[in-house]
């Protein structure tokens, strides 16, 4: 398994964001790599981080003494993510791990899928893996954001009822989420933002909700709903 991502061949893109790889190791050992630009990015930024901060954190620590060396190596070892990252030489100085960064670099976006089926293409085990964990989000989404439980129904149908109105809610969820490219908590998020003020005056009541922005009226042109009037009511004053 080791052995499989440092294989040599081309990527080929099956989607916008996901390019596949088939590896054979031997007969019954299939794998695919895959690669995801866009998490290839976020990897090389969290790690240029990383890197940054230690570079800071083991600054001029050849003037101090062994004792205090050590004292911060192991506040460093207590952080698994920066410790990655460190290289003990055998004069206990602290250095930066170049190999181990540049072998890192080269796994960026990248995850390894194994397969015994051997009629399935590259493409179809990355997609079906990609779907598998489509399933298993929606599950997620159903027990936490959508609040499938507790149930606290006691009758069959109510049950049935509860659970059908949650997979309703998921479903309209994922619809929102393909029509605007967004995720739910964004796409719910800018809706939040709206609000009714209620204002009164010599010449009567009115609520008037707030300016819509850019991002809430791009949202509203995507999704097909009409923007909401401004003055909602309008009353005059009690005689």
């Amino acid at each position: 398994m080791k052995a499989a991502p440092s294989r040599q061949g081309r990527h080929g893109e099956i989607t916008g964001n996901m390019r596949v790889k088939k590896v054979r190791i031997s007969e019954t050992q299939r794998f695919v790599i895959c690669h995801n630009p866009d998490a290839a990015t976020r990897d090389q930024h969290i790690r240029e981080q990383l890197v940054a901060r230690l570079t800071l954190l083991i600054e001029d620590t050849d003037k101090l003494g062994e004792f205090k060396r050590g004292e911060l190596h192991g506040k460093i070892v207590d952080r698994p993510d920066l410790n990655r990252c460190l290289r003990i030489t055998p004069a206990g100085k602290l250095r930066i791990d170049t190999a181990k960064i540049k072998a890192e670099e080269n796994l960026d976006g990248k995850y390894l899928l194994r397969c015994s089926d051997p009629h399935l293409s590259a493409e179809d085990i990355a997609l079906g893996y990609k779907q598998l964990l489509e399933v298993e989000r929606g599950w997620r989404d159903m027990k936490q954001i959508i609040d499938l439980r507790p149930v606290y129904h006691r009758l069959e149908e109510r049950i049935r009822a509860h659970v059908i109105l949650c997979r309703l809610a998921l479903l309209l969820i994922r619809i929102v989420e393909t029509t605007t490219g967004e995720t739910w908590t964004t796409v719910r998020r800018e809706p939040d933002r709206l609000h009714l003020g209620t204002f009164t005056g010599p010449t009567g009541l009115f609520r008037q909700v707030t300016t819509l922005t850019k991002p809430q009226t791009n949202l509203l042109t995507k999704l097909k709903i009409p923007a909401p009037k401004q003055i909602i009511t309008l009353e005059p004053p009690p005689r």
